[in-house]
């Protein structure tokens, strides 16, 4: 014991005899050695998004008899707005395609046969009746003609309903029309049979076969949808629900993009409310975010029956949100509800710039918004639990902890750079 006192006393003094520049020099270079082999390993294990292959940059749909068309290539807003900067030097993220039609839907699905047809058959109802031809038929009456044509006055560019442009358009045909890109993330099963019997059903017939959902347990008639209305993108190999939604954020043709689980959890009558809300908060750029939100259902009968297992992770991961992301990423309540909407401005700025493609890539969507100082809106959406989630509450908390932690880090050293 003496001993071990003696050499401990021994080593003070040494260090003590050093002078205090040199002992400073040694401290940095070792932080700086340390910090450099930090930086390495970060870049290491930082995910690095997978280059989509040729063929997943194809999609097929249905003619107007029904058969499926060859593949045909997806227009892609990213690699043209790369081609306009090349173009001309003083062309910047502002200068991206007009819009074509007014919401794109991004479905991103692994081996979901089962629940597709009912989150399917709640959306194109909604979208129909509110975007498509159903809702032009309204509008062609004189009233509505009137109404719309003052709501187009308007100088704010703002109206209800989620119907009106944000005064960024450069014409009307983005005031009508929808699409359903639907992602298959490398499935091994029946989701692109099931997704265009689906379509068939709904294209080819005036009364169409109705299917329940999660928000409709009885089965009504479905209604008639336009030749084209649902595409489907197959990613040949598996990247994940970030991967999938991402490349089909790329290659959408809306003036706004929602993204939506394809078990149809997420009440889809709530995407009004995110367009409206998105409409609110739209910056000089007509930039937006609107969050769905699960938040106030906190308390509720679908929460409180959960395993209390999935209670506590739920309640540590948003705690870790809380610690590990920028202020206001960190004041959304809900960063992890499968239903968000991005003004197609709002594009540029986050998409091109993705690298999870796991779980956590709600977080990361968020936290570009915040970085280019793009408002985001937290929406109240319904909200029900679906049987056959492929969430593995207890690896998949672990790895979401994990990849925050990772992408925190890659963002906040310049690992990762916008």
């Amino acid at each position: 014991m003496e001993s071990s006192w003696a050499v401990c006393h021994q080593c003070a003094q040494l260090v003590s005899d050093v002078p205090a520049h040199i002992l400073l020099a040694a401290l940095s270079a070792t932080a700086l050695g340390l910090f450099a082999l930090f930086f390495l390993f970060l870049s290491f294990v930082a995910p690095v998004p997978r280059k989509p292959l040729p063929e997943e940059e194809k999609y097929t749909t249905l003619a107007k008899d029904g058969a499926v068309t060859e593949p045909q290539s997806l227009p892609c807003w990213v690699k043209a707005l790369d081609a306009e900067k090349q173009k001309h030097a003083q062309a910047d993220r502002s200068a991206m395609e007009p819009a074509e039609l007014f919401v794109s839907v991004v479905v991103p699905a692994y081996n979901e046969e089962d629940r597709l047809t009912g989150m399917l058959e709640e959306a194109v109802d909604y979208l129909e009746h509110m975007y498509g031809k159903l809702a032009s038929e309204k509008d062609s009456s004189a009233g509505a003609v009137a109404t719309r044509s003052m709501r187009k006055r308007k100088s704010n560019g703002h109206a209800t309903n989620g119907h009106a442009t944000n005064g960024h358009a450069t014409d009307a045909v983005a005031d009508r029309g929808w699409e359903i890109l639907i992602v298959s993330d490398g499935s091994t099963d029946h989701t692109e049979d099931v997704a265009f019997g689906f379509a068939r059903d709904h294209q080819l017939s005036l009364h169409p076969k109705g299917y329940a959902g999660p928000w409709t347990p009885q089965a009504q008639e479905g209604v008639p949808i336009p030749p084209g209305t649902i595409r489907m993108v197959n990613l040949t190999h598996n990247r994940g629900k970030g991967g999938a939604v991402t490349h089909g954020m790329r290659h959408v043709r809306g003036r706004y993009v929602v993204f939506a689980d394809a078990d149809g959890a997420s009440k889809f009558t709530d995407l009004g409310k995110l367009v409206t809300a998105c409409q609110g908060i739209e910056d000089a750029e007509g930039r937006g975010v609107a969050v769905g939100s699960r938040a106030h259902m906190v308390g509720s009968e679908a929460v409180v029956k959960r395993s209390k297992l999935r209670n506590f992770l739920m309640h540590s991961f948003h705690l870790i949100l809380w610690l590990m992301t920028p202020p206001q990423t960190a004041m959304i309540k809900d960063t992890q509800c499968g239903f968000k909407l991005f003004s197609r401005p709002a594009l540029p700025y986050i998409v091109p710039y993705m690298h999870s493609e796991g779980w956590i890539f709600d977080v990361e969507m968020l936290m570009l918004a915040e970085f280019a100082h793009i408002p985001v809106a937290e929406v109240p959406v319904g909200w029900r639990e679906v049987k056959g989630s492929k969430l593995n509450v207890l690896w998949d908390s672990v790895g979401m902890a994990w990849g925050l932690a990772v992408l925190r880090a890659a963002w906040s050293l310049g690992v990762y750079k916008t």
